[in-house]
């Protein structure tokens, strides 16, 4: 719900081509992120509900692949409209 509200705000926000690819783009890059961060747990659950130990460091680096997206997303946003 967010991104519906972020993506026409960087384009909107930004100054240059350059600035609204990166603030609209980030947004979008942390969605696929996210969607592929759902697919990785579905097709972990979907094996098996059972406690492994690669079933749970799968699960944790789908989980920071999408902190790393989030930290991204904000250092863009942040550098680009306060500097």
């Amino acid at each position: 719900m967010l991104a519906c509200v972020m993506v026409p705000a960087g384009l909107y926000l930004g100054e240059t081509a350059a600035e609204k690819i990166l603030l609209a783009g980030s947004i979008l890059m942390l969605m696929a992120v996210e969607i592929i961060n759902t697919a990785i747990e579905r097709v972990v659950d979907r094996i098996s509900f059972d406690r492994h130990e690669l079933s749970k460091e799968a699960k944790d680096m789908g989980s920071a692949a999408v902190t790393i997206a989030i930290v991204l997303v904000v250092m863009t946003w942040a550098l680009i409209l306060c500097l």
